[in-house]
């Protein structure tokens, strides 16, 4: 696809950034230390990043779909823990509040999300509700101008540094399944909110993930989030953006394992010559190439249709993440095969990005649901 020229430039800015800023030192410590870079957040937040796709009224940039993929693809192509902390503020994280947030809400929560000034995530996961949401058990009770939350999220990106969650939580136990759940805004800091230990993970170490305990914590009436008992509603099309942002961080994922099985190919010699002479080399090369150019022309054109308010985009969003995140682990264990036994070695990025692109196929959805999405659409 040839993008304009206003495309472009954003596309180079993105990469530019991330390249001279989210330097390989930084990668790697990261990774082996987890936490946060709140250096790296603060020079996101200077140049906008964290408002790309917020409303300009409301401190964001105001960029559209294709904006905001662009900005994922090329920070993930770098490493995938930036593209997330850019893709949360902007999609999980403000996309239910853009939704049916009031403008006092807006105000008070998206300004400051927009600005790098505070950070917001998504709470829906729950032990024993994972890809069946429906099934949640944290209540929320009616208390004169309170809701009184209990209960248990997990797997929250974000959790330990976040200063505000979007928590949906049963108001209704006589309804069933995905009817009865609403959203709250609720300040991390109120009594009876903590965060578990941050878990160990596989791979995207640098972006903390870990519990929500909730233990009689009283929110305000005023941040009830849109409609009482249909938030579930929200939370499916808030998710249809946040898929849409994990197929770029999957394709900028496999772009930057070509990169690095390309320039090692080209370096690497074996009987007396570079191993991208080789035919069975060379072949997985044009492989991995052929198949992200493929995703790069679903995930850019799917951005388009979600923009134009096309009645298929939530399909094509499942489509998008469904193939996207498939690809970058097939291209991410081509690119370890050509590095051969120095790719197992974490001296070498493939090593680290075969790693984070484990996660692309299960947050967010995983890709069974992503067919169950997709195949229900087929046959309504």
């Amino acid at each position: 696809m040839i993008l304009s020229a206003k495309y472009e430039l954003m596309r180079k800015n993105f990469r530019n950034f991330a390249e001279t800023e989210f330097t390989t030192e930084i990668q790697e410590q990261l990774d082996r230390e987890g936490g946060f870079n709140w250096d790296i957040w603060n020079k996101m937040a200077k140049y906008g990043f964290t408002g790309c796709k917020l409303p300009v009224e409301y401190g964001g940039q105001g960029g559209d779909s294709l904006a905001y993929v662009l900005m994922n693809e090329e920070f993930s192509r770098v490493c995938p823990v930036l593209a997330i902390y850019a893709n949360t503020p902007n999609s999980l994280g403000g996309g239910p509040l853009l939704a049916c947030g009031t403008k006092e809400q807006l105000e008070k929560y998206i300004t400051p999300v927009a600005k790098g000034e505070k950070q917001i995530v998504f709470a829906l996961t729950e032990p024993g509700a994972g890809s069946d949401a429906g099934s949640m058990t944290t209540r929320a009770v009616a208390d004169g101008d309170y809701y009184v939350l209990n209960g248990r999220k997990c797997f929250i990106s974000g959790a330990p540094i976040a200063d505000y969650a979007v928590v949906y939580a049963r108001t209704n136990p006589n309804l069933k399944g995905a009817r009865g759940i609403s959203m709250f805004i609720v300040d991390m800091k109120l009594p009876g909110v903590s965060c578990g230990k941050p878990e160990p993970k596989m791979g995207i170490s640098g972006y903390p993930t870990s519990d929500i305990v909730f233990e009689n914590v009283r929110v305000h009436k005023s941040d009830l989030l849109g409609p009482l008992d249909k938030g579930y509603a929200v939370a499916m099309k808030t998710l249809d953006g946040g898929r849409l942002g994990v197929a770029a961080q999957s394709l900028g994922l496999a772009q930057g394992c070509l990169d690095e099985a390309i320039q090692y190919s080209k370096d690497r010699k074996q009987f007396g010559k570079p191993i991208s002479y080789n035919q069975g080399i060379s072949f997985m090369l044009a492989d991995m190439a052929t198949e992200i150019e493929a995703a790069r022309c679903l995930v850019y054109n799917t951005a388009m249709a979600k923009d134009a308010g096309d009645k298929n985009a939530s399909m094509m969003c499942s489509m998008a993440k469904y193939y996207a995140s498939e690809m970058a682990n097939r291209v991410a264990g081509k690119a370890i095969q050509i590095h051969g036994g120095y790719g197992f070695i974490k001296d070498y990025k493939v090593e680290r990005l075969y790693r984070d692109a484990r996660v692309m196929t299960l947050y967010e959805g995983t890709s069974q649901v992503q067919q169950i999405v997709i195949s229900r659409n087929l046959l309504k």
